[in-house]
């Protein structure tokens, strides 16, 4: 597997993301989505834990939730690949997340679905946030993904993103402080989303017809 061209420096914030190998469904149902959201949350606890099995069961109580490797900013699940915006807390955190995580989901789902080999499409893609104009606006574009694609046409109605998280300051696994900071409510930050939802499809629509005609 090559190198890393671009270093994962702590403090920083990055674009992540990563499809099925040979662009294939990641995701065959609830389950699946459901499996991969609660690891997320387990994944980017930093130090001892407890087992996976143990995590999610109701008396577990006792659980530091402030020491993390990452910091998830946001995140939005399709059927064939992620996207992750976070925040590196320790050294090489980023790495270790995405690859314990995708190593635990790629187990379960060639377990569940009887099939071998990877699952995903070799490393992960790191993109480095270099302004805060490019943070709030790569999370409206990793937002919009679903009503993009057309999977929904209300991506409040869409599950396996953190949109609901910000709109209706819903608690969940993201410190979307980061980005609605920037913004005088959640309202504001909603307007901001739908303003840009007619020109994301048309952006969407020209792409894959270039490609079509490639």
């Amino acid at each position: 597997m090559p190198s890393r061209i671009i270093p994962l420096i702590n403090g920083q914030y990055y674009h992540i993301y990563n499809r099925g190998v040979e662009k294939k469904p990641i995701f065959n149902n609830r389950r699946d989505y459901q499996r991969f959201y609660k690891s997320l949350s387990y994944y980017q606890l930093q130090g001892p834990k407890p087992s996976y099995s143990k995590f999610f069961q109701p008396k577990m109580t006792k659980i530091d939730f402030s020491k993390k490797i990452v910091e998830v900013i946001c995140f939005c699940l399709m059927p064939n690949h992620f996207h992750f915006l976070v925040k590196q807390t320790i050294d090489g955190g980023v790495t270790e997340f995405i690859s314990k995580l995708s190593n635990s989901y790629t187990k379960y789902f060639n377990i569940k679905y009887r099939r071998v080999g990877p699952l995903f499409q070799g490393e992960f893609k790191a993109v480095l946030v270099e302004s805060d104009e490019q943070l709030i606006h790569l999370s409206r574009y990793i937002h919009l993904n679903p009503t993009v694609s057309y999977l929904t046409k209300d991506i409040t109605q869409y599950e396996w993103s953190s949109y609901r998280e910000y709109i209706k300051d819903t608690k969940g696994i993201c410190d979307k402080l980061i980005i609605l900071d920037f913004f005088k409510s959640p309202k504001a930050y909603e307007q901001f989303i739908l303003d840009q939802v007619d020109y994301a499809k048309q952006l969407e629509f020209i792409k894959h017809k270039l490609i079509d005609e490639v």
